[in-house]
């Protein structure tokens, strides 16, 4: 009887030890596999950063940064598209952003998920997610250009030279909001997610009204959520060109856009048109790469902002 119960658990200890070798091995090929992936994407981004910063580092200067494009833009700077960009962000910021955030707090505090228009909205933000960026860009066009402008200048200037309905830097800032909607509101939704049911609950038994609360204890615990989809925004927006190319850039303008119905030189747009319309490319590749090279620069520094800004909102929330 001793001899059998031995014998049984010698069994057990081999078949438990062939499971964990099965599982083991199983495990081993998946992780083999993602860390292939892994080493892949950060060799090709390697690749893509180190020939874009030895292509353009040499020709970075101080010139090349504060200078407008001269003779048919094979020489001078970049100036002009890199204030256009920066105004371009930061007005599709201050109009998109409050934007998706009302809207997120309206379809998490004052819907239910299972309400009619609740499904309404959230198919409407998913196929706005899905657009190509060109067809904002038509959309943009036609709705902000040709609709609205037009309409403003019929009620207020006549029918002289139009003075908002043609592109501008603005109806491009508005179009680029429309294009990150979703990105924003998604993010803010998931963090509203987030905030315990605890809190709420707490500022309604103190006798705060639902807005009180949403200004109070709502809106400042999921801020961090917030800036994380105002970051991506910006990752999404000072990239895009087709939006832009029917709405407001320039091929060039010898000015700074100074009002919101100016047009404005953008760095995408300007890697775009250097690409493609330039009358010698190998001459203009130099100033081709350090643009390109600006350009990522200048993204790296907007989002290190908003990450600051977020990490120091983190740190007052952990410590107040």
């Amino acid at each position: 009887m001793i001899t059998h119960l031995a014998h049984s658990a010698s069994e057990i200890k081999d078949s438990e030890s062939a499971v964990q070798f099965r599982s083991k091995s199983s495990g081993a090929f998946p992780r083999a596999l993602t860390l292939i992936s892994v080493i892949l994407i950060i060799a090709m981004l390697a690749i893509v950063l180190g020939i874009i910063l030895f292509g353009g580092v040499r020709v970075i200067s101080w010139e090349f940064l504060s200078s407008p494009p001269e003779n048919g833009m094979e020489e001078g700077g970049i100036f002009p598209a890199i204030f256009g960009t920066v105004a371009l962000v930061f007005l599709m910021v201050i109009t998109g952003v409050p934007i998706g955030v009302l809207t997120a707090i309206y379809l998490h505090e004052y819907t239910r998920p299972d309400s009619k228009i609740t499904r309404i909205i959230r198919l409407a933000i998913n196929n706005l997610a899905g657009v190509p960026s060109i067809v904002f860009g038509l959309f943009g066009l036609g709705f902000f250009v040709a609709f609205i402008g037009t309409g403003i200048d019929s009620a207020f200037f006549g029918s002289g030279r139009p003075v908002w309905g043609q592109p501008a830097i603005i109806w491009a800032s508005l179009t680029l909001a429309l294009l990150t909607l979703p990105v924003v509101i998604i993010s803010t939704e998931e963090a509203l997610k987030t905030i315990p049911r605890e809190l709420k609950d707490a500022s309604y038994a103190l006798g705060a009204t639902k807005l009180q609360t949403i200004r109070r204890v709502i809106l400042p615990q999921a801020m961090p959520g917030i800036i994380t989809g105002a970051i991506l925004a910006i990752s999404r927006g000072a990239g895009e060109v087709a939006p832009i190319m029917f709405t407001g850039a320039a091929y060039y303008l010898p000015y700074l856009p100074l009002k919101l119905n100016d047009q404005f030189m953008e760095l995408g747009y300007h890697v775009y048109v250097m690409a493609t319309q330039s009358p010698d490319v190998e001459k203009t590749k130099p100033i081709l790469f350090g643009t390109v090279l600006v350009l990522l620069v200048l993204i790296f520094l907007l989002n290190f902002v908003a990450i600051f800004i977020r990490s120091r909102l983190r740190m007052r929330r952990m410590h107040g």
